[in-house]
């Protein structure tokens, strides 16, 4: 059991309990930083240059093994879902061509798929205790994991069901919107990133420039999480957020039938990443068609595939350095 699993059971009065249900200390606040928040008050008597010296040091250590610990899932994640996806683009595939491992920018996505997830999770980190600070007043170690561990007010009190629903549904619609505004003049230079993969398989999920995931997926779930619905949710969606962006992004020739209105799949998402005058203005919902559906967005032609992927401006760059410079020089 980590320290502040230990602090956040002894700030209820309760025995030790599992890690995972201290959201804060065992998935998304390093522990040092908490025994910074709580350091004064546990030793008063000890010179706070040495209690600053020491918890640096401590959080420095923290930060290192959180990045290895976040990058080495990373590494799990990706080689099974490339074994998973290499079998059945070999059965069911949309368009013929290289196999992922093969692609062309290759190394352009794996910087993605690894850079990425580590910028979201410590932007998310900040924007929570920001939120937290100043919405609510709370700055202490001890109320910030006792604030964020179970979540808050009424949509706390839901059943655990519950909440992953209201948090499904709630991001998605709010990422639709979010998303139709990145195929606007202003924000479309950093979500054509997204969208320069001519190769669009699996990996190209992670193809997101830093601005497109603050004011995306991190925005809707600081902002779904700061109105109290508690981070345990994440342990479910978490997982399965990933594997649908790489599924709906894979190499497949699935429509999935009748459910195509009810999840997002493969076929529905290429259509999306078509030029604009195909379906690249169409199907911006991220799990749930019904959203195109009812804003009259959802594009699926019958009996037709997409065929070719990627943007009209030639000139941007193919490399990952290249791509984050190009939103500039727009």
């Amino acid at each position: 059991m980590s320290a502040v699993a230990a602090v956040c059971a002894e700030a209820r009065g309760r025995g030790p309990r599992k890690p995972r249900h201290c959201w804060l200390s065992s998935e998304f606040l390093p522990a040092s930083l908490h025994s910074i928040l709580t350091a004064p008050a546990r030793y008063p008597r000890v010179s706070l240059c040495w209690i600053g010296s020491a918890a640096m040091v401590e959080e420095f250590i923290a930060v290192f093994h959180s990045i290895g610990v976040t990058v080495m899932k990373s590494v799990l994640v990706a080689l099974a879902l490339g074994a998973v996806f290499a079998v059945l683009t070999s059965f069911w595939a949309c368009n013929p061509g290289r196999p992922w491992w093969r692609k062309r920018e290759l190394i352009t996505d794996l910087c993605y798929w690894f850079i990425i997830p580590l910028f979201a999770r410590y932007l998310r980190i900040g924007l929570l205790l920001i939120g937290a600070a100043l919405l609510f007043g709370i700055t202490s170690g001890d109320e910030l994991v006792a604030f964020y561990d179970e979540g808050h007010g009424p949509l706390a009190a839901l059943p655990l069901w519950a909440q992953v629903v209201v948090f499904l549904a709630g991001s998605d619609l709010m990422m639709y919107w979010i998303h139709r505004s990145f195929h606007g003049p202003t924000m479309w230079k950093y979500h054509a990133i997204h969208h320069s993969s001519k190769e669009l398989d699996w990996i190209s999920a992670a193809r997101f420039y830093p601005i497109n995931i603050m004011l995306g997926s991190v925005a809707t779930d600081v902002v779904l999480l700061l109105a109290g619905i508690s981070p345990n949710v994440l342990v479910f969606l978490g997982p399965f957020t990933t594997a649908h962006s790489a599924f709906v992004h894979a190499n497949l020739n699935w429509t999935l039938g009748p459910f195509r209105y009810l999840i997002a799949g493969p076929v529905f998402h290429r259509w999306h990443h078509t030029a604009a005058e195909q379906g690249g203005e169409k199907n911006f919902a991220s799990t749930f068609p019904v959203i195109d559906l009812i804003f009259g967005t959802f594009y699926m032609p019958k009996e037709t595939l997409p065929v070719s992927y990627g943007v009209a401006d030639q000139a941007l760059p193919g490399g990952f350095g290249g791509q984050m410079i190009y939103p500039f020089k727009q």
